[in-house]
């Protein structure tokens, strides 16, 4: 049978959101062949959830201080909200004096972020983002999060915040703390461990927080598109994010990592930096060669081991490279990448100062009002410390996708929102001050360093638009690949011809599973 008519028997297979075809498919960097096996994932896990309503109205109630679960009225299955790596559930509670509030909780999704290939992942996530949550609670008050009610483990464990406990138990805990805060010996977190029988039953872990009603703000990619070309909103925006920025930077942190919530309520940076591409990687069973309680004290380490990153994503992707050419383009952009970060980064702070870094600052995160102005940030999880010359502002201020960002119109963009930051910066008296390292970041090209580094699929297209040619005019030239791509790593060019190989089984698996 003829190619073109072959194809036509192909029929298309469903992803989380929409169809896809083969040969749209067959295109995409990313692992499809994966990809579509989470939906019937999500099926099971929504399933499971489902039928455990009676349960979860019971968790929230517990987070909530109330004795009954009959307060609570878990919403129907079309008014979940599936993003990304989570799903959000409200529940709409009614208190015995007929008071009324809306709490969403909200359970990591374990096809996405590794958990049967890591055990421990979802744990990992909720543990993360909780410590987050209540170090900003303590911390940085000023920066405008949801309440935060507790959470709990896979193991059954929850953890309570201190105004939903019984009377007695509450009057205890705060006397621990200030007994403990007058010794000098740490003080835990607002969040205590509080034990319930039925708990265990749910399997997987979750977050109370507080809900968002649409009257108090939306979410900025709603109005995103017509928004940006608005200079009154764009101000608002800018001046919002500045203050957080600026605010989370008054307390430098001793390293690398991401706040974490002991099984006692204490609250540490004692987690590995999660970010997304982390557990993305995990997710598609690509090693991550960093335990969970690895942090990083000097900036170099970190480095090294985000660009391992990149190189275990290459190595253990099946489709990672579509070609020979591909695979010099590849391997040239990381070989350079390893050795030219210096030219980047300061060794006068190599190590230190570390600052908390929302690395999911997007604008579906962010909650704003009419005039754009900030009121709320949601899905803190990929929060952790960064080294200060990796802190810069947001890449979408043009709306471009991060490997498209066009130089030009990012530094008009960037220089309207560095004006907006110098002059929140100057109602402060700050120990650091961050304007200049931000304003530099750009001119030196550590914006783009730093930028590459988070993410596995742009990194290449940001190497050779913003990077590459600060050293050299002839990135064009297929010698620079034939001359940088042996230094890579022994037999560069036999695991290249592997690669392709390897592309080309995965496109016959991948055919298989839109014929089946």
């Amino acid at each position: 049978m003829p190619q073109d008519q072959d194809h036509d028997i192909l029929k298309p297979r469903r992803l989380l959101r929409g169809e896809i075809t083969y040969a749209a498919a067959k295109e995409q960097d990313a692992n499809i062949l994966h990809a579509l096996g989470y939906r019937d994932q999500k099926i099971k896990f929504f399933t499971h959830l489902y039928q455990n309503r009676e349960l979860i109205k019971s968790l929230v109630a517990h987070h909530l201080g109330f004795a009954s679960p009959d307060v609570c009225r878990v919403v129907d299955v079309e008014d979940w909200i599936h993003g990304s790596f989570n799903v959000c559930i409200r529940v709409d509670v009614v208190d015995p004096r007929g008071n009324g509030k809306q709490v969403m909780i909200r359970f990591p999704l374990p096809y996405r972020i590794g958990e049967e290939l890591c055990p421990g992942n979802a744990d990992e996530k909720v543990r993360c983002e909780a410590g987050t949550y209540a170090w900003l609670h303590e911390n940085c008050s000023t920066v405008p999060i949801p309440h935060f009610y507790g959470f709990g483990l896979s193991s059954g464990k929850t953890f309570v915040g201190l105004d939903s406990l019984p009377f007695f138990t509450r009057v205890v805990q705060r006397l621990r703390r200030w007994l403990l805060q007058t010794l000098r010996y740490p003080v835990p977190s607002f969040y205590v461990q509080n034990h319930a029988q039925e708990r265990v039953l749910l399997g997987t872990p979750y977050i109370v927080i507080e809900y968002i009603d649409p009257s108090e703000g939306k979410m900025l990619s709603e109005t995103w598109e017509e928004g940006r070309f608005n200079p009154p909103w764009r101000a608002n925006l800018f001046r919002g994010i500045s203050r957080i920025m600026l605010t989370l930077a008054q307390i430098p942190l001793p390293k690398i990592g991401s706040f974490v919530v002991d099984d006692n309520g204490y609250v540490s940076l004692g987690n590995r930096p999660l970010t997304l591409e982390v557990q993305q990687l995990e997710n598609e069973n690509i090693p991550v060669d960093v335990q969970r309680n690895s942090t990083h004290t000097c900036v170099d380490s970190f480095i090294h081991d985000t660009l391992a990153l990149h190189e275990s994503r290459l190595r253990h992707q099946p489709n990672a490279v579509n070609s020979v050419e591909d695979g010099f383009y590849q391997t040239s952009a990381l070989t350079v990448m390893r050795s030219i970060w210096s030219c980047f980064f300061r060794r006068s702070l190599r190590q230190g100062p570390f600052f908390l870094s929302l690395t999911d600052l997007n604008q579906t995160n962010i909650f704003v009002d009419s005039n754009w102005n900030i009121v709320r940030l949601i899905d803190l999880e990929w929060a952790c410390s960064h080294p200060v010359e990796m802190i810069h502002p947001p890449h979408w201020l043009t709306g471009q996708a991060i490997d498209l960002i066009d130089a030009d119109e990012y530094t008009t963009r960037h220089t309207e929102f560095m004006n907006s930051f110098a002059e929140e910066e100057s109602k402060l008296d700050p120990q650091f001050r961050l304007y200049p390292i931000m304003k530099q970041g750009l001119e030196n090209g550590t914006l783009w360093y730093s930028l590459a580094l988070t993410s596995p699929s742009a990194l290449f297209p940001i190497f050779y638009d913003h990077i590459q040619s600060r050293f050299s005019k002839t990135h064009d030239d297929p010698g620079f690949w034939r001359f940088t791509m042996p230094y890579w790593s022994f037999n560069t060019y036999e695991f290249i011809q592997q690669k392709v190989k390897d592309k080309e089984q995965y496109d016959v698996s991948l055919r298989e599973a839109f014929q089946s």
